[in-house]
């Protein structure tokens, strides 16, 4: 006759029982990864910074599911991985970014196109000797700029994936009851007896594929990193423009405004020749009307003055209302020797342009990923480990008995070799290379062309200053006199006038284009090349 102890068989349930809760309510202390480690880590391919160079390897993966568990019934010898394993890697998975928000351009706020202007009798005024130079706008740029900050971010984001990367596996607990009778087992029913089982499955990364993810975050984070230099490159170069274009407007200003002083000395002695009867009404009043358009003209320059400084408010974190009245130190003129010659200037952008850099860690980074495509061949190794067997035959009337099993689940990668995803990394870094070449011949001719620029714009200036100007002037200061003595009609004087405001006017522009070339060179080196 069967015996049954129940006393027994509920101790070691409620051990069972204890085991299993204490498992699931403990709460780690320590680090927290996914049980599928390769999914765990993502490296982006294209951040607010732009698209990431060396990026599309096999990182572009989607994640595997779990899936089910191995082995066909529970049992001591039965692994619980899961199915994943038999199939090859996903890859290092990208998560989704936002697309590229380079800075745009700022428009170059042109000086009014009517009123005359003229070239004041003294040199250009540098500004007050507190007013805000270059070189500490460039400063407050880097330290308040609102969307070099934002730009910023990407890069402990980065950081935190290097973090996810390096993760560990988590191992994977089981537990279980089989046999469990319907009713009691009995002479008439034999079976049993109840087991029951706790293991641990723990993955074993045999290939490196931890150690691989975590190189290609580390290097991405490089990456990210010259990636916002360019960033500020391209702010510092948005406020060049801004820069020149307030210097070109505060010049409008002052051309504008002795203008304005010259047409009031000459209304002046025109009334004067008209009480003496040398002057008709009409040559007065055509005096008048010149007048008047320079006075508007000086208003819509000021006004121009002012817009040209508002967009500092978004570079510099500068409030609107003390924007306006801002004052900058410098001058448009060209007061420094020539930069270095051309191939010394492509050399120089060769070596300091970030965005170069960051072509060039890209390299790195698709080798890296090379090495973490060859580490996803082989998937992990499962290591069973079951110290907790109890087989319950109390109802036989025996003793009941404790056991422990150790076991191994090794996938077999006759198929599984991550063939497609290797290949890809290797044409990734073909294609980084070449993108990088690419890069190169763009920079040497973002260089070369800057380089003209400056040349041009140079020549173009020493010449208007040499030959045109002086000549203009010769002959507008000729008809004055002559209209004056009374030899010429008033018309004779505005044809000279008109003319020399013409000569005026593309001095002024051909001044702000160069003092643009020169901060542009800047741009293209990537380094202060000139001040």
């Amino acid at each position: 006759m069967i015996r049954r102890h129940s006393i027994p068989y509920r101790w070691d349930l409620a051990a069972l029982l204890a085991v299993v809760l204490a498992v699931g309510a403990s709460r780690a202390a320590a680090q927290g990864p996914t049980v599928d480690a390769q999914d765990s880590a993502r490296v982006p391919s294209g951040t607010t910074l732009g698209p990431l160079p060396g990026s599309g390897g096999t990182r572009g993966g989607a994640p595997a599911d779990i899936g089910t568990i191995l082995g066909g019934r529970p049992g001591p010898s039965v692994p619980r991985a899961p199915t994943g394993i038999t199939r090859p890697g996903p890859g290092f998975g990208i998560r989704p970014t936002e697309g590229v928000t380079l800075p745009p351009a700022l428009p170059f706020t042109e000086a009014p196109l009517y009123g005359p202007l003229s070239i004041p009798p003294s040199a250009e005024d540098e500004g007050p000797p507190d007013g805000l130079t270059l070189d500490a706008a460039i400063d407050r740029l880097v330290g308040e700029n609102l969307e070099l900050r934002s730009q910023y971010h990407e890069i402990p984001k980065a950081r935190a994936d290097v973090l996810t990367a390096s993760l560990r596996a988590n191992p994977i607990f089981y537990a279980d009851s089989q046999l469990i009778p319907y009713g009691d087992f009995s002479e008439k029913r034999p079976g049993g007896a109840t087991q029951y089982d706790v293991n641990v499955t723990y993955p074993l990364d045999v290939s490196h594929k931890r150690q691989a993810r975590t190189a290609v975050a580390a290097q991405a984070v490089r990456v990210i990193e010259a990636q916002y230099q360019d960033a500020v490159r391209r702010q510092i170069d948005a406020l060049y423009e801004a820069y020149v274009t307030i210097l070109g407007a505060r010049e409008t200003v002052r051309y504008a405004r002795a203008s304005v002083i010259g047409l009031e000395q000459l209304l002046e002695k025109a009334e004067r020749l008209l009480t003496g009867g040398e002057r008709s009404r009409g040559d007065v009043e055509r005096i008048r009307v010149q007048l008047n358009a320079a006075r508007v003209g000086l208003a819509d320059a000021e006004e121009a003055l002012l817009s040209a400084k508002r967009p500092l408010t978004p570079l510099l974190r500068i409030p609107l209302a003390e924007v306006e009245s801002l004052e900058l130190l410098g001058t448009v003129g060209d007061q420094s020797p020539p930069p270095p010659p051309g191939e010394a200037l492509i050399q120089m952008a060769f070596e300091a342009r970030p965005d170069l850099a960051a072509s060039r860690l890209g390299i790195a980074l698709a080798q890296a990923d090379v090495k973490l495509a060859k580490a996803e061949r082989y998937q992990d190794v499962y290591l069973l480990a079951q110290p907790y067997t109890f087989q319950n035959n109390a109802p036989f009337g025996t003793k009941s008995a404790h056991s422990w099993a150790v076991g191994v689940t090794v996938p077999l990668p006759i198929y599984n070799r991550n063939q497609g995803n290797i290949q890809r990394a290797y044409v990734n870094v073909s294609q980084t290379r070449t993108q990088l070449h690419q890069l190169e011949l763009t920079i040497a001719t973002e260089v070369r062309q800057a380089e003209r620029e400056y040349l041009v714009t140079r020549e173009a200036v020493d010449r208007i200053e040499r030959e045109l100007l002086p000549g203009a002037r010769s002959i507008r200061d000729e008809a004055l006199r002559r209209y004056n003595e009374g030899e010429a009609a008033l018309v004779d004087l505005a044809v000279a006038q008109r003319e020399y405001n013409e000569i005026v006017r593309q001095y002024r522009d051909t001044q702000v284009r160069h003092r643009r070339s020169m901060l542009g060179l800047n741009t293209a080196v990537g380094r202060r090349v000139l001040p």
